[in-house]
């Protein structure tokens, strides 16, 4: 196959459709939405290692499509009733199943390249500094699953000529993607239950909750083993001419299936590994933060002088003396370890996500007053219920007039209930003499740092024992 050749295929056929698709429907779903995907560390243009993971979570829906393309692609020779024709020329079977199949196959890797690419540059000109290589292998297995998908696709409907074929294996291929996706969702990420190495045949991934995690190369290593064989078997099918060919054309992907599952990882906390370049520490005096958010040291640490004065003005011994990134691994909703000399600080939260400035020391302020156990994320959620709490606090402590809530009150009934709560709250507190309400903030403190509960209003209020 020349290069003649293949451009005349790829003018002439639908392969590159295919890539148009991949390259429109992602651009479509990640450009005009102002979603969860934009904000927060792990953002789809955040990190280099977040931004692979997005794009190749949207396996999920495009590996079982571009199979299917590739059974529509694979029926053309049988719809236009030329294969006994075909078969009769002198050349070669493999030489004829290399066009087709290399031409969807380029559309296809060109198409996710160039999603890639979109991508990278967004991540490039925004304020990360951090560039590792890491993420380039997820980027590539993304890419050789759509190409082996598709050739497989092809396979299967030449060994399968019917127009049935095309939509079995969609709906095959999506419940199956859909359901090993779940298995490796379930747990936490990478602290969960046992994980099936069958789930991670599929090459979907979940969307990415902490910057700090990226694949162990044991899954990189066991799954391409896997993708190589089915491309392998799609390419024997489509140049197989008898029934035995094709049954010996199964053999690749038999065996790259075997190698694939004495490589994989059998449980779900070996999936994912902690990048360790990402998470190591630049300190600036006493406040550190990871590798990955170096951006962000020269601010936090401007800012952490006032706040840390502050809190020792409020709090004295029981004041942090120090501030820094929350680097440990938790499974959802668990309660991360809060310590009274540390001030943890995540930029996935709200209220640290976009904060500069005045506001940026608001938010470290309410943070060291009273520390959530929970992050206030999209991805996870919970720590949200501490932030009426965390605006009374700040308040006091920089002696405002009036409550000045840290975050939008919302309008939900539960929203509105929990922030009338808080005014009440607010006035009681600063009705009572000095001393008490001091006393209320230390024992506000005390108890957020305890996990006991994630109301702490109450406590303000004085509706609950210290």
């Amino acid at each position: 196959m020349n290069a003649r050749v293949l451009r005349t295929e790829l003018k002439r056929s639908a392969a590159p459709w295919a890539g148009v698709v991949v390259l429109g429907g992602s651009l479509a779903v990640f450009l005009p939405f102002d979603a969860f995907w934009w904000h927060g560390t792990a953002g789809w243009t955040a990190q280099w290692t977040t931004m692979a993971f997005w794009t190749r979570s949207l396996l999920t829906f495009w590996w079982p499509f571009v199979i299917g393309v590739g059974a529509v692609y694979g029926l053309r020779e049988p719809r236009s009733r030329m294969t006994e024709l075909l078969t009769t020329t002198p050349r070669p079977a493999w030489r004829r199943a290399a066009l087709p199949a290399g031409a969807i196959g380029l559309a296809l890797a060109v198409g996710f390249g160039l999603l890639v690419l979109v991508g990278g540059v967004q991540v490039a000109s925004g304020p990360t500094t951090y560039t590792p290589l890491g993420w380039l292998p997820i980027s590539l297995v993304a890419a050789l699953a759509l190409v082996a998908g598709a050739v497989f696709g092809m396979g299967v409907a030449r060994a399968l000529p019917s127009v049935l074929t095309p939509p079995a294996l969609v709906v095959i291929v999506f419940v199956g993607t859909g359901l090993f996706l779940r298995m490796n969702n379930e747990g936490a990420v990478p602290t969960g239950r046992v994980a099936n190495r069958f789930a991670l045949l599929s090459p979907a991934t979940p969307e990415p909750r902490q910057m700090l995690l990226t694949l162990a190369g044991s899954v990189h290593l066991g799954q391409t083993l896997w993708l190589l064989g089915l491309l392998a078997t799609g390419v024997a099918l489509l140049a197989a001419a008898t029934r035995r060919a094709r049954l010996l054309a199964v053999t690749p992907a038999l065996a790259g299936l075997a190698l694939a599952l004495l490589v994989l990882p059998s449980a779900a906390r070996d999936v994912y590994v902690v990048d360790k370049a990402a998470s190591a520490l630049v300190c600036d005096g006493p406040v550190c933060v990871t590798q990955a958010s170096r951006s962000h040291l020269a601010e936090l640490t401007q800012r952490s002088k006032d706040a840390l004065r502050v809190l020792h003005e409020v709090l004295g011994d029981r004041a942090p003396t120090s501030v820094r990134e929350d680097t440990a691994l938790h499974e959802l909703a668990e309660a991360r370890e809060l310590s009274a000399d540390v001030l943890l600080v995540d930029f996935s939260e709200r209220l640290l996500a976009d904060a500069t400035g005045e506001q940026l020391t608001r938010a470290l302020i309410a943070k060291g007053l009273a520390p959530s156990c929970y992050p206030d994320n999209d991805k996870e959620g919970g720590g949200h219920q501490a932030i009426p709490a965390q605006s009374i606090a700040v308040s006091w402590a920089l002696h405002d007039p009036q409550l000045q809530p840290l975050a939008p009150k919302g309008t939900t009934a539960y929203e509105v209930e929990t922030w009338a709560a808080a005014d009440t709250a607010w006035q009681k507190l600063t009705a009572l003499p000095p001393a008490e309400q001091r006393s209320r903030i230390v024992a506000l403190h005390a108890a957020s740092l305890s996990c006991a509960r994630q109301d702490q209003i109450p406590v303000l209020a004085g509706e609950v024992s210290r």
